[in-house]
């Protein structure tokens, strides 16, 4: 018999119906939506006399149009107030449960899931949005849809997909001093750039990821799709039962043993084979940081942005617009480079275990005077854990702002913007032309590197 991949043991539960030479009907377990591709899906079932098929699993909050300050007011900007209010109608219209401004539960749709225990190993898991990926570090199949999709699965609880290929990424070893989960990621898309994994569902093992708590899980995972893979995950193990346990949508008693033996069934099998592998050791990993304009576009933080004769002729041009667009020259050091804002936070680093990083780093010491330092938990929770921990306190008396949650200052669709021309270091996970303002300079990297940047004024070596 052929091994199985934890990918394929999922997926071969959630196939409802295959379709000779076509895709096949594919079950989906918790369908997430947020306020901005869930407007048109609920239009489309309006419009039809339908309703949701199962409202029990859809989990619904309001995330991307939020502001991160004076949450109590009503949202000045007419189109934000209005997408969080159409969201608010159609979950009630459906009878849909939904955390919406204000409520205890509210924060960013993939921070929510897994702190709430929505999310569980062994799910396939949907929602409007690329980062979907990050509930795969549960072992879970978890990927983002386009809204006629969305529309689908309110519908039918089901997709038509096809199986893709799959990839293992093993990273082995202890990390350096200083090199988070973040780092790991980021160096790996610089390695197999952004398209390295389209197409395919990569699969994170080696025991460098098993030494990986849940949340730096959910940071790697988050970011598998910067690679161009449909999705990543991580077979779940002790870490992951030991953080699900007790939260409030998972199993008690009993039917938690239960789950536990089913779940400890759901790893990749000896000698599977994958169609694409590759091989990392964890001690070469630097600390992380962009130059350019996509996520691939990293660099440790004591090197040097590439030269054109450093990178393949395909890549050529693509440098050299990047670095017009940041205003960088080839071969310039990258630790040194001045920068203006740092925001922390985000579905990718918006955690607790982000934020004690930050505190870590800044405890002691003032944020440099013409740098603006936004800190935005990813959840409502995590804003009360930030302030029960004195975290919040520590961040003010260094001057940091600790925002309100919401996705923020990671894509410009709320008040959180960088103006532009500014250089900003961002702990979210992307770094596109004007995705955190129109002209903003985004430089990718991990808590603990923006948190230095944020002091010192500039990019700081490791």
């Amino acid at each position: 018999m052929m091994k199985k991949t934890l990918f394929d043991k999922i997926w071969e539960k959630h196939v409802v119906k295959e379709i000779e030479n076509g895709p096949c009907v594919f079950y989906i377990d918790r369908h997430y939506v947020h306020e901005v591709t869930s407007p048109q899906a609920f239009a489309g079932l309006d419009a039809r006399g339908m309703k949701v098929r199962r409202p029990d699993l859809v989990t619904a909050t309001a995330d991307h149009n939020v502001p991160t300050i004076d949450q109590h007011l009503p949202i000045k900007d007419e189109l934000s107030a209005k997408q969080v209010k159409t969201l608010e109608e159609n979950c009630a219209n459906h009878g849909i449960e939904a955390f919406g401004l204000n409520h205890k539960h509210q924060g960013i749709v993939h921070v929510i899931g897994p702190e709430m225990g929505f999310t569980q190993p062994g799910m396939t898991i949907v929602c409007g949005d690329s980062h979907t990926s990050t509930h795969g570090a549960f072992g879970a199949i978890a990927f983002g849809i386009g809204t006629s999709e969305v529309e689908m699965v309110l519908t039918t609880q089901c997709l038509m997909q096809r199986k893709p290929k799959q990839m293992r990424i093993n990273v082995d070893g202890a990390l350096k001093a200083g090199v988070t989960a973040k780092d790991v990621v980021l160096y790996v898309i610089s390695k197999l750039t952004t398209s390295g994994g389209t197409g395919y569902f990569v699969e994170f093992a080696g025991s460098t990821f098993r030494n990986m708590t849940m949340e730096e899980r959910m940071t790697v995972c988050n970011m598998s799709i910067e690679m161009g893979a449909r999705g990543g995950l991580i077979a779940p193990d002790q870490t992951t039962f030991d953080y699900l346990e007790g939260r409030q949508q998972v199993p008690k008693g009993a039917d938690f043993e239960k789950a536990v033996a089913d779940w400890s069934q759901l790893f990749t099998e000896e000698e599977a084979v994958f169609d694409k592998e590759y091989h990392y050791d964890a001690q070469e990993i630097p600390a992380m940081i962009t130059f350019g304009t996509n996520p691939g576009m990293g660099i440790g933080l004591s090197d040097h942005i590439p030269t054109a004769d450093e990178v393949d002729d395909t890549e050529k041009r693509t440098l050299a617009k990047a670095l017009d667009y940041m205003d960088f020259r080839e071969g310039d050091a990258i630790a040194g480079k001045k920068i203006d804002y740092v925001f922390i936070g985000s579905c990718t680093n918006g955690r607790i275990e982000d934020l004690r990083a930050v505190a870590e780093v800044v405890k002691g010491h003032k944020k440099a005077d013409h740098v603006t330092a936004w800190i935005v938990p990813g959840s409502k929770l995590v804003e009360e854990q930030a302030i029960e921990e004195g975290i919040k306190q520590v961040l003010n008396e260094a001057g940091f702002e600790l925002r309100q949650p919401g996705c923020s200052a990671c894509l410009a669709m709320n008040d959180d913007k960088i103006p532009a021309g500014s250089y900003c270091v961002s702990t979210s996970n992307r770094n596109f032309e004007g995705r955190q303002g129109p002209g903003s300079r985004t430089l990718l990297a991990s808590p603990i590197t923006a948190a230095k940047a944020a002091i010192s004024g500039v990019v700081v070596e490791a």
